[in-house]
């Protein structure tokens, strides 16, 4: 299991975690500011963020969350350590990533400032150009299927960087298997730090279900020691996988290797549906949600409506803001 104090960070491994609403405690209460967009600093746009790494200070506190963020400690390549109370750190981050940003904590649930894109932002992240860049796909090939995700998060991801009230792209919990990892590494022909992919959670499955079991699981629930998780979609993947981390070089194999073998979805998003205590050598049991034929035609008909009104976005993005 994995904790990232600071969105596009390296983060730590953890033995055992409360789990609640907001995804591993203490996950993401920081985010990296990119002032001149005016936006919450992805490591899709920003690739060095991913070459520093942060740690809390102190134990987190069972109260930490929006409005209540813990110090933490930020590594830098070369080996300066600031705390997120010293100015300096906004400088050094600054310099880093060669333009001006700033460490910023996660605001109260009800502030959604720092979420709310603005216009310009807006249409960056639905024209062709720039997610053709985020997802390493070239002018020959297809861009990845985002009517995968459910409606309500494509809706938000519209309005907002990162969901309300947390600094996390999409969903509270990533989770994926070692049976996944093992196939991207299988097709590139040589190992694959899981770290890559950033999940919180990493599942060992005795018999898995193929070598992309976790692509099956979207609309069960997985109980995880004492949490439980809705599975709402797979994990689309851009091109951080393939990006430099502290022990590792870029490998552009990654993103090649994903799109070939799991037509660039690996892992999956999880929304919460049980709070609890999940400790590393825990129990999994995946139940599986049954599929009837009439809401098999209604997925296919909600799975065609959204790529229509992605589709039409992006066009109107492409002609108007060129």
């Amino acid at each position: 299991m994995w904790r990232h104090p600071v969105k596009s960070l390296g983060g730590v491994r953890v033995d055992e975690t409360h789990v609640g609403p907001r995804g591993v405690h203490g996950d993401r209460l920081w985010a990296v500011r990119d002032l001149e967009r005016d936006i919450t600093a992805s490591a899709r746009r920003i690739p060095l963020l991913l070459t520093a790494t942060a740690r809390y200070v102190d134990p987190l506190p069972p109260d930490a969350g929006p409005g209540n963020v813990p110090e933490v400690e930020i590594t830098f390549p070369d080996g300066t350590v600031l705390s997120s109370r010293d100015p300096a750190v906004h400088t050094k981050l600054s310099e880093l990533v060669d333009r001006e940003v700033k460490l910023t904590a996660l605001p109260p649930a009800d502030d959604t400032s720092l979420h709310r894109m603005r216009l310009h932002n807006q249409k960056d992240a639905i024209a062709s150009a720039q997610l053709r860049a985020d997802f390493g796909v070239t002018d020959g090939e297809k861009l990845p299927d985002l009517a995968k995700f459910p409606m309500f998060e494509l809706l938000k991801l519209g309005r907002y960087s990162t969901a309300p009230g947390m600094f996390v792209d999409l969903a509270p919990v990533h989770v994926m298997t070692t049976s996944s990892v093992a196939a991207i590494a299988d097709q590139i022909g040589d190992d694959v730090d899981v770290r890559r992919f950033r999940p919180n959670v990493l599942i060992s499955l005795e018999d898995p279900d193929g070598d992309l079991p976790e692509a099956q699981w979207v609309g069960a629930e997985a109980v995880i020691g004492g949490i439980g998780l809705d599975v709402i979609s797979q994990t689309v993947r851009c091109v951080v996988p393939s990006r430099a981390q502290p022990g590792l070089e870029v490998d552009r194999r990654i993103t090649r290797a994903v799109a070939a073998r799991a037509q660039r979805c690996l892992g999956v998003y999880c929304t919460v549906t049980r709070s609890g205590l999940v400790r590393v050598g825990d129990a999994v049991d995946i139940r599986e949600a049954s599929s009837s034929r009439p809401k098999q035609l209604l997925d296919s008909a909600t799975m065609g409506a959204k790529r229509f009104a992605l589709g039409l976005a992006t066009a109107v993005a492409d002609r108007v803001f060129r």
